[in-house]
């Protein structure tokens, strides 16, 4: 039944997405609603496909790289649809949109499902882990919208193509103020899930910290945005320098989420978490 809703969900995300470009070309506030109409419809029953799956396993559903993308495309439109709120920046979804669907799509094609759960992953620490790295890492992919679309604004301004693009794009202050309060916001949920990742391993293995690669890359990836956030609040850092590094943080934070859960890590790996019949 999990996979049924998420189909639908994919389906509704897709038509979403193909809308939100229609949007940046057109410029049509009815295609705007219509695309923003479907990508709601498509949370709502990926948020049931979620609950499901948790339903059936007992714990939470990212112990493959399947439902891992999948959870990481939630929350990505889970924190679009809180910012739209915020900012009511129609044009974002353009971008973000595309994003989550890339990251289903591939969950959609990824075979296998997990067939066995390791008894140590139902635990409510896991729960708490999860979902706060997750939300941080999703309001993260905000930032890296926001930052990509900062240095195209830029880029068109220096060049003065101010053509009819540069007009579909916020200006260069809003969208710094994006990039402003998706940190401030994203980094007290990176903390707090690393916090209680390292509670879950002392319950779980009887160890705070095991040097795992994993563990070692979230915590270079945790510095690099502690970094950005001192620079931002202290010495001020804004426009493109900012941007440039919001970039680069992202980029270390997918790093880590593939890399350590597929090649570098132990405990950590898909393979180790009971997802046994596929990956």
């Amino acid at each position: 039944m999990a996979d049924i809703f998420f189909m639908i969900a994919l389906f509704l995300i897709l038509l979403s997405t193909g809308g939100f470009i229609v949007f940046i070309i057109k410029q049509k506030e009815r295609i705007f609603f219509l695309s923003y109409i479907a990508l709601c419809a498509g949370f709502i029953l990926q948020s049931i496909s979620l609950v499901l799956s948790y339903y059936d396993l007992g714990v939470a559903p990212v112990i493959s790289l399947k439902s891992s993308l999948s959870f990481f495309a939630w929350c990505i439109i889970g924190v679009y649809l809180v910012f739209h709120a915020r900012f009511r920046l129609m044009v974002l979804g353009s971008f973000a949109a595309p994003l989550a669907a890339v990251l289903m799509i591939i969950s959609s094609v990824i075979p296998g499902a997990e067939a066995g759960v390791n008894p140590i992953l139902r635990s409510a620490w896991l729960i708490i882990h999860v979902v706060t790295i997750f939300i941080g890492n999703g309001i993260f992919a905000i930032t890296f919208v926001s930052a990509v679309m900062y240095i195209i604004q830029e880029s068109r301004i220096k060049k003065k193509s101010l053509g009819s693009f540069y007009k579909r794009l916020p200006s260069l202050e809003t969208l710094d103020s994006i990039n402003h309060y998706t940190i401030i916001y994203g980094f007290p949920f990176l903390t707090i899930g690393m916090i209680t990742g390292t509670i879950y391993a002392y319950y779980a293995l009887g160890s705070y910290w095991r040097w795992d690669p994993k563990e070692v890359w979230t915590l270079v990836t945790w510095l690099a945005f502690a970094v950005l956030l001192h620079e931002r609040l202290a010495a001020g850092w804004r426009g493109r320098k900012a941007a440039l590094m919001s970039i680069i943080c992202f980029l270390m934070l997918i790093f880590t989420f593939l890399a350590g859960s597929l090649w570098l890590s132990d405990y950590h790996s898909f393979r180790n978490l009971g997802a046994v019949a596929g990956i």
